[in-house]
């Protein structure tokens, strides 16, 4: 039997290299690779090429390689690894809603606070990237704060009524019991926690609310209703307008040092793209086989997280060098690895989030109103991912039934969020989409494992403390190849419509320039909006500060209004495979979908449920079989 095993890896090894074995007994992943074949991959194990003997074609692959689909299991050590990976791609967005939520809550100068909104954040995306791979749209996707908040919670920050307490002279500062004069509490004397707790109390009960609503827009169907008028014209321009308004953010990440996000982003470069027709010769021993090498692609496996490291060394050699400034006023200082070297030290061993830990839930307009475009906008966000998630793991594209449950179980998430107190919702991340394009690894089982780090990471403090240490030019280098996969993804979706049609090609156009324009205009403009009414100015400012927003609205009504055939705007295609329905008509490339429809079903529904007439009422399972 082992011998037989090992024949057979030994088969698995070589179709890896020629690219033609199907189907897998023992678990392995199956690597698909355009390079040329050598002579031995036309050749049975055992036998040599005659003179004269014809050849075996092998037909190869051009698409990238899928090393493991959505449905299969890297081995363990592997999948752990898979995961980390996938982790440190999103931890940059908890931690900087965390500072930004601190500064509205005026907590900047209370760590106690961060570390428990942080916390909570951590939770809610460990828990919501778990539920949303195993029960959810059931696509390797990782859910993270919302970038939509960041602009209403900047906003806020401006808005009367939402500043900071004046501290009442001759105390100290940092005392939690030291008196302010609270704006916010109607100009009375109260406590900083106090004034801190309401504001986070008064987001996360209108966070709540909104998250009923997004939660609804998902079980009542309505998702499904929305994609017959959403289509590439539409969602291509408003996820990508939200890849492109995050040049800020990386750029931020980057400048403590460039030289460290250059390395960081080239290496990632290299090992992916590059390197993506080679092998990684790893020695290795069977009592069979004795001493041999196996070739594996573990370096475009592993890219991301070998960038990340080479990264963080490079940090930590001109740390140890004197490269880097100590000035803690220098930019340069955050570069540096010796900044966070006590995080670990100082982190506790548990911090567990619970509801109502900043006290009771609340309510006003103003948030509501902001949390609520900011969550529709989410919900296109994600349903563009979903379909760039469902085009880079080469799977089908989601029924309507799984973009329904998909945004069902992120309004879920979105009220424990508020629960909680993170004061932001989750939504699916662009950047790890990307890497499963870099990787070739789309296996759910990566994003539910993931997602139980994340719950250590938040509820255990040394090992939140690991991924809070990752010098933050690091993240920038990541970030740069990661948002501009994004970016391309995206933009394969066009091959669905017409690009020869002037309609298409001008809606695109003008939704880009809009979307980058108008947030220019507001953010310099920010006065010239005066209708009366304060809430009605912060809405409006908050609207047109959105370049998704805008992007997405203009793009929305013209492909909707303007004359053009189903066909020209890319939607035939969509409203079959909405309803199962593939079109045979189309060319194909050999191999296109490693996985079908199945894999959005929930397996553990009885077939009897599923075709009752309570079933049917539900648009959230698949009744098609």
């Amino acid at each position: 039997m082992q011998k037989e095993k090992e024949e057979y890896f030994e088969d698995v090894l070589k179709s890896s290299v020629c690219g033609s074995l199907k189907g897998g007994q023992y678990g392995e992943p199956l690597l698909e690779q355009a390079i040329p074949a050598p002579e031995e991959c036309h050749t049975p194990r055992g036998k040599s090429l005659e003179a004269g003997e014809p050849k075996v074609p092998v037909e190869m692959d051009v698409l990238n390689p899928i090393h493991y689909s959505v449905s299969e299991t890297p081995p363990f050590h592997l999948l752990l690894l898979f995961a980390f990976q996938q982790a440190l791609l999103g931890v940059s967005m908890p931690l900087n809603m965390t500072l930004i939520v601190a500064e509205l809550a005026c907590a900047e100068q209370d760590d106690t606070i961060k570390k428990q909104v942080l916390s909570a954040s951590m939770f809610t995306v460990g828990v919501s990237t778990f539920i949303m791979s195993t029960f959810g749209i059931r696509l390797p996707i990782f859910q993270g704060p919302s970038p939509m908040y960041l602009i209403p919670l900047l906003t806020m920050t401006n808005t009367p009524g939402w500043e900071c307490t004046n501290v009442v002279p001759g105390t100290p500062a940092a005392d939690n019991n030291t008196l302010v004069l609270s704006t916010f509490g109607n100009n009375t004397l109260t406590g900083p926690r106090d004034a801190s707790f309401a504001k986070i109390s008064e987001l996360s009960g209108s966070l709540m609310l909104v998250g009923v609503i997004h939660y609804l827009i998902g079980a009542t169907g309505l998702v499904g209703v929305i994609m017959r008028y959403i289509g590439p014209v539409t969602i291509v321009p408003t996820v990508a307008l939200i890849g492109l308004h995050l040049y800020e953010v990386i750029a931020k990440f980057s400048q403590p040092s460039w030289l460290v996000a250059a390395v960081t982003a080239v290496v990632n470069l290299f090992f992916s793209i590059h390197m993506a027709n080679k092998r990684t010769p790893i020695p290795m021993w069977t009592p069979s086989r004795g001493f041999h090498i196996l070739w594996y692609p573990l370096h475009q496996m592993f890219s991301v997280l070998i960038s990340v490291l080479v990264g963080w060394a490079l940090s930590g050699i001109l740390t140890a060098s004197g490269y880097f400034s100590d000035d803690k006023t220098s930019n340069e200082y955050l570069a540096r690895t010796d900044t966070k070297g006590d995080i670990i030290a100082q982190a506790g061993f548990f911090e567990m989030p619970y509801p109502g830990k900043f006290g009771g839930y609340s309510y006003s307009i103003a948030c509501f109103t902001t949390f609520l475009i900011a969550t529709l906008m989410s919900v296109l966000d994600s349903v563009g991912d979903y379909s760039a998630c469902a085009r880079a793991a080469r799977v089908a594209h989601p029924p309507k039934f799984a973009f329904n449950r998909g945004i069902a179980v992120e309004g879920l998430a979105t009220i424990m969020a508020g629960s909680l107190g993170c004061c932001h919702s989750t939504v699916s991340y662009g950047g790890n989409i990307g890497a499963i394009s870099i990787t070739g690894v789309a296996s759910r089982r990566v994003f539910q494992l993931c997602g139980g780090l994340y719950v250590l990471a938040a509820t255990i403090g040394k090992v939140g403390a690991l991924f809070i240490a990752i010098p933050v030019p690091v993240l920038g280098g990541s970030n740069i190849v990661l948002t501009g996969l994004l970016i391309g993804v995206l933009l394969s979706y066009l091959e669905n419509i017409s690009l020869r049609s002037t309609r298409n090609l001008a809606i695109i156009g003008i939704a880009f320039v809009l979307g980058m324009v108008m947030p220019y205009w507001i953010k310099n403009n920010t006065d010239r909006v005066k209708t009366g009414s304060e809430q009605l100015d912060m809405v409006i400012v908050v609207l047109l500060s959105n370049p998704s927003f805008v992007g997405g609205f203009f793009a929305f009504f013209m492909d909707n209004t303007a004359p053009g055939t189903l066909r020209e705007r890319g939607l035939e295609q969509q409203l079959k495979e909405l309803e199962g329905q593939a079109d045979d008509t189309l060319p194909r490339q050999k191999d296109e979908f490693r996985d079908g429809r199945e894999i959005y079903r929930l397996p553990f529904i009885p077939k009897a449920f599923r075709r009752s007439r309570i079933a049917k009422l539900i648009p959230l399972f698949d009744h098609s079989y």
